[in-house]
């Protein structure tokens, strides 16, 4: 895919068995909570994506001013063969995430989550500004640009982190918006357990809440921006001051560096958090007798 805002930094792509790693004017898949919460994550900004089945009742034509449209998106026929009714995913109607990088090209970075338990169609949690959304991982960025991109999103999901201002050929520049895959047949709704014929956003988000919900519960807060947990439920996003690895009494929105703390470059791996190597807490913090600490 071609990025739809702006040129992008060229990504990192370290591992997901090795631990996060931060890459200056870079991206990294991260996987370093692979082994304990089985999932892999990006932080990245959120391009427009627009591939798949194109018009219905969901189109209101803001899709049109994509330079980059395809008709098809990367697990097409496994939507057929739900035999729902579609023949692909509709990104007016489907939040789904670009995750994994395709290509042939000599030299051109490449990822394939599948390598590492994350299943096509599966359940991904998308942290927004101040918002928790689901989608699904329908597409994959190919070798069609000028070097590899990440941090894109179908049309409907973009919409429902930033509204309708979006469009595309506009989406949001920043590098602040988490996406988290997880591992497993389990992140996987099937033919019957999303509302694949569904003719709106709101239908189908609404379908895959309930397997969202019970996956991003298992991470809690040890995931950079997802601070403290969100509780099941909880649809609007606003993150939870009752679990995780909240301090007491919560944040005061200043940076003192706690546990719970969301101006710590790492949240969740804060000091006081807990911890089996230095690799596992933010910033120039050290691990020592299990606990993150200033060094």
């Amino acid at each position: 895919m071609v990025p739809t805002v702006s040129p992008r930094p060229r990504p990192h792509f370290s591992s997901p068995k090795n631990s996060h790693v931060d890459v200056p004017r870079g991206f990294s898949y991260c996987g370093d909570h692979l082994a304990d919460y089985g999932i892999v994550y990006i932080k990245a900004n959120m391009d427009v994506d627009c591939d798949g089945a194109q018009g219905g009742h969901a189109d209101d034509g803001r899709c049109g001013s994509s330079h980059d449209t395809q008709s098809v998106t990367s697990f097409q026929s496994t939507v057929e063969r739900y035999g729902k009714g579609i023949h692909d995913l509709n990104a007016n109607v489907h939040p789904y995430v670009v995750f994994g990088n395709t290509g042939t090209r000599h030299g051109w970075k490449t990822f394939d989550p599948q390598e590492y338990g994350i299943e096509p169609l599966s359940v991904i949690a998308v942290v927004c500004g101040d918002k928790l959304v689901f989608g699904i991982w329908g597409d994959t960025n190919g070798d069609d640009g000028d070097h590899p991109v990440v941090g894109e999103a179908s049309i409907s999901l973009a919409t429902a982190c930033y509204g309708s201002g979006i469009n595309g050929n506009s989406g949001h520049d920043q590098d602040d918006v988490l996406y988290i895959a997880f591992a497993g047949k389990g992140a996987v709704p099937g033919a019957n357990g999303a509302n694949w014929a569904a003719r709106n956003y709101a239908d189908f988000q609404q379908s895959i809440e309930g397997l969202g919900n019970s996956l991003i519960a298992k991470v809690g807060g040890a995931v950079p921006g997802v601070p403290g947990g969100w509780l099941p439920g909880d649809h609007g996003g606003k993150p939870s001051n009752t679990g995780g690895n909240q301090s007491e009494g919560g944040s005061d929105g200043e940076s003192d560096g706690e546990v719970g703390d969301q101006n710590c470059e790492w949240p969740g791996h804060c000091a006081g958090a807990s911890c089996s190597s230095h690799d596992d807490c933010s910033d120039v913090l050290v691990c020592e007798n299990r606990v993150c600490i200033r060094a």
